[in-house]
C-alpha cells in the first residue's frame, strides 16, 4: 500500500500487530522486539524525540511504556504483551530519526520478557493488520 507521499509502506509477515501500530518480532526464550510500524512512523511524520522506560520496568498488555515525539504530534506507545523490559534501543536518545529509517531493525524500541506468551495469540498477522491501516 502506498501513502500519500506514493512511498511503499512495508508490513513484514513474520512480524505481529497491535491496533495500536506497535510491532512484535518474536525472538528465543519468550523475548519480544516492540516498536511502531512503518505506518505508524509515516502518519506521524518526522520523529524529534522517543522516550522510553528504564530496563526492569514490567508492564501488562495495552499499558503505557513511552512516548514518541514527531513534527506533527506526541504520541504515547503501548505495550502489545506483558512483560519486563530487558533492553532499550540507547540509540534512539541520539537518533531518533532511526524510527522513520527503518522502524523493524535499526528503529526498534523495546526488548522484553514475556510474562504470559500466550498474549501472542490475540496479536494481528500483516494481512489483518495492512487491512486496519489501510481502511
Amino acid at each position: 500500500m502506498a501513502d500519500t507521499a506514493g512511498k511503499t509502506l512495508l508490513y513484514p509477515e513474520d512480524l505481529k500487530y497491535v491496533k495500536t501500530h506497535e510491532f512484535i518480532r518474536v525472538e528465543a526464550d519468550n523475548h519480544v522486539v516492540i516498536g511502531v510500524t512503518a505506518f505508524a512512523a509515516d502518519q506521524l511524520g518526522d520523529v524529534t524525540y522517543v522516550e522510553l522506560p528504564k530496563v526492569g520496568t514490567t508492564y501488562k498488555a495495552d499499558a503505557k511504556f513511552g512516548v514518541i515525539e514527531s513534527v506533527k504530534s506526541v504520541s504515547d506507545l503501548y505495550m502489545p504483551v506483558s512483560g519486563e523490559v530487558v533492553a532499550t534501543n540507547d540509540r534512539l536518545s541520539s537518533e531518533p530519526e532511526l524510527v522513520n529509517l527503518d522502524c523493524y531493525t535499526e528503529g526498534w524500541m523495546v526488548k522484553v520478557k514475556l510474562t504470559n506468551p500466550s498474549e501472542l495469540g490475540a496479536l494481528l498477522s500483516a494481512a489483518d493488520y495492512k487491512k486496519l491501516a489501510t481502511d
